[in-house]
């Protein structure tokens, strides 16, 4: 195994000391998968207070970040390393921590505390791998099982319940059988996670490659963290355009997009209004009329929930209440919504409908597909051109109006009338041609 410099001195300082050490968990799997790690973890038989005094000997610095439970973090060249003392857990009381843990000696101990067989691994260049737990074997076939008892796991750590779906959806990797019946079985546990733990690990399931098959297999893991989408479980589509009901619509859509948190999340959330809004006509057509708008109500609200940052909440929110807005491939409603949008989350929103399009019935939805497709490609040449768009883009400005007469809010009513006007000609946009408009506007 091939670690980086800064980590292999980190081994090295401990050694050099008479400590036996190891790379462990996801950068061995990593290793052993043939895939780039960044992230090392190390695992040694030396107590926390011996492991500070190893580092003070080689002079890497390090901080006090889990005393406690035997962490400490080191830090060279600003990577950080995460350093914890051989262990076994005590009982676990919160559905997360254990009250106490104890240290051993023995490396094969402390990796049967550890969650799956495929994070129970250890390497140095001395012993080469342990594999207690038979780790190797489950990687070379793709299967995620938990070290031990799988309910004894989850009761002990409900947080990897949400970490074996991730594995699932980042490593394309299948959940065993047992481990998958007690995933399903232990689900209710995760009210007991904070949520900000739960957030951070279902945004890296979203942006897996097996996501789909992931959150339509446990969509009652989902409900538990999201329970506004369980109403979407069951809720069919009657309609020529949809081929699922709302919650594999919805599904289809986060793996149809790019691999960008805040798209793949509003793209979850951007029809959990529908089932409060469905009816059905008298031909037994359903309808889902405002669906956007309770969308975005109930999405307002998950967020705050899951804690998400107000950035990431702003875009979520504006993608989910606009997803279902009209647009047209001609100058004035391109550019209208890229002034409106701004350049970056004008393209989101072509790539919000393109992947809500492609999981609908692609016998009347494909034509839809193509022309979101013609609107970006239109939309990247207005931008490359420099065409104006926006009002700062006109030939003249507010004071140029005042100059003129205007005032107040009428300044602001005017520059839209004129950049709407030069966004379908923008041969219009000649400082005396807009001004002598300004003047015949004035007099109407």
């Amino acid at each position: 195994m091939k670690a980086n410099e800064n980590a292999n001195l980190i081994l090295n300082a401990l050694n050099d000391c008479g400590y036996e050490a190891y790379f462990v968990g996801g950068c061995v799997r990593d290793y052993i998968m043939g895939r780039e790690c960044n992230d090392y973890d190390i695992t040694t038989c030396a107590k926390p207070l011996e492991i500070e005094a190893a580092l003070d000997k080689a002079s890497i610095k390090y901080f006090e970040t889990g005393l406690k439970h035997g962490t400490i973090t080191a830090v060279i060249n600003d990577e950080s390393f995460e350093i914890t003392t051989y262990r076994t857990d005590g009982d676990y009381i919160d559905s997360r921590h254990p009250e106490n843990v104890n240290f051993v000696s023995s490396i094969c101990d402390d990796l049967a505390r550890r969650d799956f067989t495929i994070n129970a691994i250890a390497y140095n260049k001395k012993n080469g791998i342990v594999d207690k737990f038979n780790g190797v074997d489950d990687i070379s076939k793709e299967i995620i099982r938990t070290v031990g008892n799988p309910n004894e796991r989850f009761s002990e750590d409900a947080l990897r319940i949400m970490r074996a779906l991730r594995f699932s959806s980042t490593l394309g990797f299948d959940i065993e059988q047992e481990t998958s019946y007690a995933i399903h079985k232990n689900a209710h546990l995760l009210n007991n996670i904070s949520v900000e733990r739960i957030y951070s690990e279902l945004i890296k399931l979203l942006l897996g490659d097996n996501c789909e098959s992931v959150l339509l297999e446990y969509k009652d893991v989902i409900g538990v963290i999201i329970p506004e989408l369980v109403n979407t479980f069951d809720c069919l589509q009657n309609t020529k355009w949809h081929l699922y009901d709302v919650y594999t619509h919805t599904v289809k859509s986060v793996a149809a997009c790019a691999k960008i948190d805040y798209i793949r999340l509003a793209l979850l959330l951007h029809d959990v209004g529908k089932p409060a809004c469905k009816t059905t006509d008298e031909k037994n057509q359903d309808h889902f009329f405002g669906h956007p708008k309770k969308s975005f109500e109930l999405s307002k609200e998950i967020l705050k929930r899951l804690k998400v940052s107000r950035e990431t909440s702003k875009k979520v929110l504006t993608l989910v209440e606009i997803h279902d807005k009209k647009i047209y491939l001609t100058n004035e409603s391109v550019k209208r919504w890229i002034r409106q949008l701004g350049e970056d989350l004008f393209f989101d929103f072509m790539d919000v409908k393109i992947a809500d399009m492609s999981s609908h019935n692609l016998d009347y939805a494909g034509d839809s597909i193509i022309l979101f497709e013609k609107i970006k490609a239109f939309a990247k040449s207005i931008i490359e051109q420099k065409e104006p768009y926006k009002i700062s883009d006109l030939a003249i400005n507010g004071n140029d109006l005042k100059e003129l007469g205007y005032s107040g809010e009428k300044i602001k009513n005017e520059l839209e009338i004129l950049i709407s006007r030069v966004c379908n000609d923008k041969e219009l946009n000649e400082k005396a041609i807009l001004l002598d408009i300004a003047k015949k506007d004035r007099k109407r």
